[in-house]
């Protein structure tokens, strides 16, 4: 590690499914020669990609979990991480984007933004990282840049302007156009590497340019400097980079660059444009929150000197125990370090010092601020603040979106059972986004997370990594229960039974509330309720909500308020007042139209044009609705929304339906209400589990 840390680079290389991230990720690691050969993601020699290093992301094809490398160019470091596709892992993209500088956004030249880019790209304005795009795929048959620089206008609202045209599209795709240098450049070479650069071909001379008069319009909105010298016309390299770069930073300009990783073209430029315009650490805002001083905004600095701060991002269970990714903002973690964490208060010793690629380590003595590394054999919490002694500031944590599907699931034998049980607790703590818990009613071990995929990868994975055998239930779906109208409730909780009894009325009511899941009112006046008793009312309250009285699912979107009741000056207690309000809660919610509320996903499925009809009818059979249809040249985008009871296997009925050519993507959206029919079959299977259980 050199630690100049204006040559530092952190980047993220996140895009829709398919679009070629880990493909692009294992070329640059080879221009960079971190790697001495290529190997292609579902590669026939059985190696796979570098960055795809568990066994079960070789076999499929595709990333399950986001891998961490580093490598050089132009004397600048570059920390990269390759994120998942699958909306099943977004919590992979999500913790990546938090510690992360820049990002590459991958587009495919044929499929544009698709679903999972809108998806990575709100993740992206998230946490306010900087963008490049890069439209890959350019050799494949219906490629059109130019229409996917038009969709990244519209459908992601980005100030998109091309550094690059390309020379040739589809098979007769042969380098690309510098707009910035003003030269063609080839990739030649048996993997490219070679760059001969060239004047601009007279056929395409006029596009390019227009296209830089375009570039130069766009950038000089970022320098006074530079829209002096394009009145005047005397444009130079270093005025463009520069203006360039500063609306990159500020995320209102997107550099678009062009290739094909696949066919090794283009991506030494994007390296360029990475150390170009991409932000060094230094050039980022990070905040911190003073515990001491009432949570206040502490901006930390990358300075080396100063007390370490620093977030822990991703666990993972190594072969010498837990490996403990962890992102530096402020000062140096050295081995041999003393280091606090701040939720749980312990202190911590720090072992071993390493850094990643892949899943190969680097042994090192100190993480400078700024970088990237992993720690060994330290206990902690994904999202995690670590900081030197005497600092109590903690680093904000990142958004965990809620899980929407549970299978039950069952050991085969005594030593599964006992695996099984490790391998929970490991998942658990590794992804935010698997829960585990066991059903009061059944018995039954219930996994829950964001689809289908990542259910199945979990449960492959507890039986390859600690050889449990699970048997899976049928899948569950994370129903809630709500109200439609107002009620009110008058209820006296008493109870004698010699000595202190309890008394408690409670009186109010009980109405729908759409900004939340539950908000509760005091409106009591002259003192009918006394006011210490007023928290356990809410107490009681919260209790009902975990489950509803129609159907046992929790309630969510009802606001409480109590305007009266009475007290007993002896018999009175926060544990009559919560019974009150238990009492109160059954009353109002009996008479306030309860109604049963299902999960309604956003699916988006992409398909050759000739199975438009059969596909729409599919998710039609599902109670799906179609809210649009795109003709894309030969595919076409359909999108809908589709009860998520009704998408279990969904991928196998659509891959029959469409001969393997289809895919689809799916990410809650809402929770709407179920239809009668559904709700009295859900009433009756809930009956017949409680007779089982009894």
């Amino acid at each position: 590690m050199k630690s100049d840390i204006r040559k530092v680079r952190n980047i993220g290389i996140s895009a829709h499914i398919d679009s070629g991230k880990t493909t692009l990720t294992e070329r640059i690691l080879f221009y960079t020669k971190r790697i001495h050969a290529i190997h292609d993601v579902k590669g026939k020699d059985g190696v796979g990609a570098t960055m795809d290093s568990m066994e079960l992301e070789k076999e499929r094809g595709i990333t399950i979990a986001s891998a961490a490398t580093f490598c050089e160019w132009r004397e600048h470091e570059i920390n990269i991480i390759d994120t998942p596709g699958h909306v099943d892992f977004t919590i992979e993209v999500e913790r990546s984007l938090r510690v992360l500088d820049g990002a590459v956004l991958v587009l495919c030249s044929v499929g544009g933004v698709q679903s999972q880019s809108i998806t990575v790209d709100q993740q992206m304005k998230r946490y306010k990282v900087p963008c490049l795009a890069f439209i890959n795929k350019c050799d494949r048959s219906g490629a059109n840049p130019s229409r996917v620089i038009h969709q990244l206008k519209e459908k992601l609202g980005h100030n998109a302007v091309a550094l690059q045209i390309p020379i040739g599209l589809e098979m007769h795709f042969e380098g690309v156009i510098d707009l910035i240098g003003m030269k063609a450049l080839y990739f030649e070479g048996d993997n490219g590497e070679n760059i001969r650069e060239e004047a601009i071909p007279e056929n395409l001379l006029a596009e390019a340019r227009e296209k830089r008069e375009e570039l130069i319009d766009a950038a000089s909105m970022f320098s006074d400097e530079l829209m002096e010298a394009a009145l005047e016309g005397k444009v130079t390299e270093e005025m463009l980079l520069t203006a360039v770069r500063n609306g990159t930073l500020t995320r209102e300009l997107t550099p678009v660059l062009m290739g094909s990783a696949y066919k090794n073209k283009g991506v030494q430029p994007l390296l360029n444009a990475v150390t170009d315009f991409l932000p060094c650490p230094s050039d980022v805002e990070n905040e911190a929150i003073d515990i001491d001083h009432d949570h206040a905004s502490v901006m930390l600095s990358s300075d080396q000197g100063k007390p370490m701060v620093s977030f822990a991002f991703k666990l993972e269970d190594g072969q010498y125990g837990q490996l403990t990714y962890i992102r530096v903002y402020q000062g140096t973690l050295a081995k041999g370090d003393t280091i606090i964490n701040i939720r749980t208060g312990k202190k911590v010793k720090v072992g071993r010092v390493v850094r990643m690629h892949a899943n190969q380590m680097e042994e090192i003595q100190k993480i400078p601020a700024g970088y990237i590394g992993a720690l060994f054999g330290i206990d902690c919490a994904s999202g995690d603040t670590f900081a030197a002694p005497g600092v109590n500031m903690s680093m904000t944590s990142m958004y965990v979106p809620e899980p929407v599907i549970s299978l039950a699931i069952a050991p085969k034998d005594h030593k599964s059972e006992i695996n099984m049980s490790k391998a929970l607790n490991r998942f658990s703590k590794e992804d935010p986004t698997f829960k585990t818990f066991v059903s009061e009613e059944t018995g039954d071990t219930i996994i829950s997370g964001m689809g289908e995929l990542h259910l199945e990868v979990y449960i492959e994975r507890m039986r390859r990594e600690y050889s449990a055998e699970v048997i899976t239930g049928a899948p569950r779906v994370a129903y809630r229960e709500t109200i439609t109208r107002k009620a009110e409730f008058n209820y006296t909780h008493k109870k004698q039974t010699g000595g202190s009894g309890q008394y408690g009325r409670v009186a109010g009511y009980i109405e729908p509330f759409s900004e939340g899941d539950f908000e509760f009112e005091n409106k009591v006046t002259g003192g009918s309720i006394p006011t210490q008793y007023i928290p356990a009312c809410e107490k009681g309250f919260r209790k009902c909500l975990v489950k509803g009285p129609k159907m046992e699912f929790p309630v969510t979107g009802v606001r409480i308020a109590i305007n009266d009741g009475a007290s007993h000056s002896v018999d009175s207690s926060d544990m009559a007042f919560q019974a009150a309000a238990r009492g109160a809660f059954l009353e109002g919610y009996a008479k306030a139209g309860a109604i049963v509320l299902e999960p309604i996903m956003k699916v988006v499925v992409e398909t050759p044009t000739e199975f438009q009809g059969p596909v729409m009818g599919s998710l039609n059979q599902r109670r799906g609705m179609i809210v649009g249809a795109q003709d894309e040249g030969h595919t076409c985008v359909i999108e809908s929304q589709v009860p998520l009871a009704e998408m279990f296997g969904y991928s196998t009925v659509l891959r029959s339906l469409t001969q393997g050519k289809a895919q689809f993507t799916m990410e809650f959206s809402a929770y709407k209400q179920v239809p009668k029919g559904i709700e009295e079959e859900l009433v009756k299977k809930a009956a017949e589990n409680k007779k089982h259980v009894a």
